[in-house]
């Protein structure tokens, strides 16, 4: 993938391994048979493929988008639906990319108020352009050694409170749970989050989803009554609901078992009340008096 021939050997290697070709094989390690690329490549640099820090999901994404064209959409939801890893793996993955410099995502508002994620990959962290940064001037050495002032440090953000878990966290799940914390700021935008809260609510939203609940239930719920004073953080007030307000589990039923017919409210056609039956009629007083 990059310029440099990594398999390339000196003269006096090359004869010294024609003189004595077993000791090539016993030495083990890669054997690159590399063939030059005229078409369709990317120039990735060893700065990437061979980090010492990055996880390899990170890496291959890393290799992943750079070879994608302009413009292509390289969201969460699309890269799950590329690659089998899941939402909360590719999620983890590009955060450690934001974190050593090889991806930038800012939020922007569009002209029709739209909020939109846009996503710049650097091939190289740290430049410009493809220009390195001049360096910065060294301090001179002072006759008498000061002690430099301290700069306030700014105050770590609390972590949000734990949510629970669902016992099968299937991808599906999951991606139905991101779209309905999405879109609570469509229904009150005090409730913006950022994509960092959105993945640390999402199996909160999931164990709510297994218990039976749809998802208009679940925003029902995580949007009712909220505070009318702007909220410091909107994503510690949901963590606190999904726990809080945690619903029961479903009672369990055999494979066998089929639950209760519940059928619909008919008007008794002699006496005008409510009674529950498959088809219209006469309820139940009606007819034993008949």
């Amino acid at each position: 993938m990059g310029i440099q021939n990594t398999s390339a050997r000196t003269s006096s290697q090359s004869r010294k391994g024609a003189e004595n070709p077993s000791s090539r094989r016993s030495s083990g390690g890669v054997v690159h048979d590399n063939v030059r690329h005229t078409t369709r490549f990317t120039v990735v640099g060893n700065h990437l493929t061979q980090h010492a820090t990055l996880s390899l999901l990170a890496i291959g994404l890393a290799v992943h988008i750079q070879s994608l064209p302009a413009g292509a959409p390289v969201d969460i939801k699309t890269l799950a639906a590329r690659f089998p890893e899941g939402t909360t793996r590719i999620a983890a993955g590009l955060r450690e990319l934001e974190v050593h410099g090889y991806l930038r995502r800012t939020r922007e508002r569009t002209g029709n108020g739209r909020v939109v994620t846009r996503t710049v990959s650097c091939n190289q962290p740290g430049r410009s352009g493809g220009e390195e940064r001049p360096a910065e001037p060294e301090p001179r050495p002072t006759a008498r050694r000061t002690e430099a002032p301290r700069r306030a440090e700014a105050p770590r953000r609390r972590a949000l409170p734990a949510v629970p878990q669902p016992a099968y966290p299937a991808p599906d799940l999951l991606v139905t749970a991101l779209d309905v914390l999405v879109g609570l700021r469509r229904e009150d935008p005090l409730l913006h989050l950022s994509a960092t809260d959105a993945e640390h609510l999402a199996p909160g939203v999931a164990a709510w989803l297994e218990r039976e609940l749809t998802p208009a239930e679940v925003r029902r719920v995580l949007t009712f009554a909220l505070p009318r004073e702007p909220l410091h953080r909107p994503a510690a007030l949901l963590a606190h609901r999904l726990n809080a307000q945690l619903p029961p589990l479903p009672p369990f039923r055999t494979p066998n078992e089929t639950p209760a017919v519940r059928h619909p409210l008919q008007n008794c056609e002699t006496c005008d009340h409510a009674y529950r039956a498959p088809e219209p009629g006469t309820c139940g007083t009606c007819t034993s008096v008949t």
